[in-house]
């Protein structure tokens, strides 16, 4: 489930990324914008000798998957010879997400890529960007679509709709209540995996309900809280879906805790935090791409904006060693969601 990418140098110019949703543990430059990440052999430079500098912004920088998206994007920055600026929101913040966008208007950036915290709070600033002529990327979670150029999607709604109620389905054979532990309640993507759960389940498992969505602000602790919570709330509830990767561990203590073997949970993490709730049997399955082959396909969906390799209207993307990958519309498509468990989990160490 590793993608690839390749290494061209061409024009100068400035890349803003910002990038959001689940946890893990990155690596390289940090600083509020302002460190960079290797310049390669030559490095990427335009008219002007000016050099690329893309600015990557998570949707926290506390959530370690988070750090693992800037692990991929620094190696794709290295390897095309551009320098990468990290900065964003300690916590969820839609607010300072604007503040900074701001920022990088103010600096004259060729393309800013935000992974949105609150799509519609972030529109206006963005097609402010694109009205100053900078090219706009989202990846992680989407804006209004006429504030952005590309969208960078690690999986359809969809498609994780129907891998997460999948595993809900079987779970609970059939029939019964499960919870969802959820980012914020305004997360932009969490929001639109929700609607596609609810369709998803009309569509094809009438069997199934969900009793409580709850928040856990992308935080371990509230997640375990709230559910420790839902379980005393709702009885009856037999399954916890946790789609925010910090919520997955935490989900999985609290049941643990709570000596409840009839509860099993599932969700959206990364392998080295689902790890040992999967090993112990509490967590089922964990739903997840590869946060760090994300960053590095952030990287080079901008860069191809910001050269022009990218023409309106094309289906693939060479993305290094990700290979070629699939625009579908105005979405650059990462792949399949993946799922985790007891079986495969220690051949992934992120």
């Amino acid at each position: 489930m590793t993608p690839t990418f390749s290494r061209r140098a061409a024009f100068g110019m400035t890349i803003v990324i910002g990038c959001a949703l689940i946890a893990s543990a990155c690596g390289g430059n940090s600083g509020s914008g302002s460190g960079s990440a290797g310049s390669g052999s030559g490095g990427a430079s335009g008219a002007g000798g000016k050099k690329i500098t893309v600015a990557m912004m998570p949707k926290n920088k506390g959530n370690p998957y988070f750090a693992t998206c800037r692990a991929g994007a620094e190696e794709a920055a290295a390897a095309l010879g551009i320098n990468l600026l990290w900065d964003g929101p300690t916590e969820t913040d839609p607010a300072k997400q604007n503040e900074v966008v701001e920022a990088w208007i103010t600096r004259g950036v060729d393309v800013i890529a935000v992974s949105v915290e609150n799509k519609e709070a972030i529109a206006t600033v963005l097609r402010k960007a694109k009205q100053r002529g900078i090219k706009v990327v989202t990846w992680d979670a989407d804006t209004e679509p006429d504030a952005r150029d590309l969208f960078v999607n690690q999986a359809t709604p969809r498609g994780i709709a129907e891998t997460l109620v999948g595993h809900a389905d079987r779970l609970l054979g059939g029939k019964g209540e499960f919870a969802i532990i959820t980012a914020s309640l305004t997360a932009a993507n969490q929001n639109d995996w929700i609607k596609n759960i609810r369709e998803v389940i009309a569509e094809k498992h009438p069997g199934l309900s969900i009793a409580d969505i709850r928040p856990s602000d992308d935080d371990r602790q509230r997640a375990f809280d709230e559910t420790r919570t839902l379980l005393k709330v709702h009885p009856n509830v037999k399954l916890v879906m946790a789609i925010a990767s910090p919520a997955v561990p935490g989900a999985a203590e609290a049941v643990k805790q709570s000596g409840r073997t009839d509860v099993k949970v599932t969700g959206l993490g990364l392998p080295r935090d689902a790890k040992p709730y999967l090993k112990e049997g509490v967590l089922d399955s964990a739903v997840l791409w590869n946060p760090k082959d994300l960053g590095y396909l952030a990287i080079h969906t901008a860069y191809a904006l910001a050269t022009g390799a990218y023409k309106p209207g094309q289906t693939t993307l060479s993305a290094g060693r990700l290979g070629s990958l699939t625009i579908q519309g105005d979405n650059v498509l990462l792949g399949v969601p993946f799922t985790f468990t007891k079986a495969n989990v220690d051949q992934f160490d992120f």
